[in-house]
């Protein structure tokens, strides 16, 4: 169709959502000037089954509701659900179709209750729906490619995201000031924390106290050895181990998809993930608190004076932390691995960016992190754009 050249031809031009938005409006122009009250087919319930489970699926796996809202709706005019409705809220799913006539409407729902942040899985899903609205793909097909999605293997086996895990803290000891050893401990101690939280996990413990002993695994081994270079007079930044441990956890992108949601209209889902924000924190705090209170009890010289700080030095230790931080996250993540150099790049970017605007401008903190997050979040977009893929993992 003209419209699907059409969308094929800009497709390097304009962003996923006015792509899917624009094409969708067209569709569904055409079907409701052609559907009458006298004849109608009932919709294929197979079609209503596939855009329920993937829009369940790109939810699962740490897609914006926004997103998932259009990629569904894109998906129902693709394959004929005329008069389609989709609500999406953090937990639940609904999508409704009425064939007109007098047929009633068809509602089906789909919930949420496990999430777990796969982009590889949102990146196979956005092709997907951008093949089905070019028709590119069948009904029949595309339920094949569906459950292809969802037996698939991660890029990564499961002992390099664990890895990839414990690295998040190494590379954050490093930008901090800790040295090799430190990095090495922090390791340890993030991927038994890590390991902690999983076999709580499997023994359906809740997630706020999986997070606070996973804190409190990790930041004991740091006060450890806190202890161990006062005593031998090691001189050791021990307490980079409970900040790169803190830096790991931090739920820095449900803050970021909560305020999305927010910005989009979605205020119910944005509150919920700010609720999980500050659970998150809550937990973080109460692990960490309890040991530090423990340790001072016992006598460990734990003061702020023993807390490393972030500074705006460029030297390649913290460099190479800046890189490690964001590739070491986009493995976690399972991110493609052909998408990690880029972001290795824009985590030194980001770094070069703030310590830049703090050293050169004598400006606050803040005011670095911010010019840092407008300058890759455009680089992001602009990579998305480029490579067409979506822009959550960049």
């Amino acid at each position: 169709m003209a419209e699907d050249s059409q969308l094929h031809a800009s497709s390097n031009e304009d962003f996923l959502l006015s792509r899917l938005r624009d094409w969708r409006a067209a569709r569904e122009a055409e079907m409701h000037s052609d559907l009458s009250d006298e004849a109608v087919e009932t919709p294929d319930p197979r079609a209503l089954d596939l855009v329920l489970r993937v829009g369940e699926l790109l939810l699962a796996s740490g897609e914006s509701t926004e997103v998932v809202s259009e990629s569904m709706l894109s998906l129902s005019v693709a394959f004929e659900l005329p008069r389609s409705e989709a609500s999406v809220t953090f937990t639940a799913i609904t999508l409704s179709t009425h064939p007109g006539g007098d047929h009633p409407p068809i509602t089906g729902e789909r919930v949420v209750r496990r999430r777990t942040l796969d982009y590889f899985r949102v990146n196979e899903l956005h092709a997907l729906v951008q093949d089905a609205a070019l028709g590119a793909v069948e009904l029949e097909g595309a339920i094949a490619r569906l459950r292809a999605i969802k037996r698939a293997r991660p890029p990564y086996p499961h002992w390099l995201i664990v890895t990839g895990f414990g690295l998040i803290a190494s590379s954050a000891s490093l930008m901090v000031g800790g040295q090799w050893i430190v990095a090495a401990a922090a390791f340890v101690a993030t991927v038994l924390g890590d390991r902690t939280s999983a076999f709580l996990a499997r023994r359906g413990v809740a997630e706020f106290y999986q997070m606070t002993a996973a804190t409190m695994v990790a930041s004991s081994i740091g006060v450890a050895l806190l202890w161990a270079s006062d005593q031998m007079d090691l001189g050791l930044q021990a307490g980079a181990i409970i900040t790169g441990n803190i830096m790991a956890l931090l739920p820095g992108r449900p803050l970021v998809a909560s305020l999305q949601e927010g910005i989009s209209g979605s205020y119910v889902s944005g509150m919920a993930r700010l609720l999980e924000v500050f659970l998150t924190l809550g937990a973080i705090i109460t692990g960490v608190g309890a040991v530090a209170y423990t340790a001072v009890r016992l006598g460990v010289d734990v003061t702020l004076d023993n807390l490393p700080t972030v500074g705006t030095g460029v030297e390649f230790p913290v460099l190479l932390g800046a890189a490690g931080i964001a590739m070491t996250f986009a493995v976690s993540l399972t991110v493609p691995p052909r998408m990690l150099p880029w972001i290795g790049t824009m985590g030194v970017m980001i770094w070069v960016i703030y310590a830049s605007v703090r050293s050169l401008l004598d400006a606050p903190p803040i005011l670095g992190t911010a010019a840092g997050a407008v300058v890759i979040g455009v680089v992001g977009h602009a990579l998305a754009r480029r490579t067409r893929r979506p822009v959550l993992p960049y």
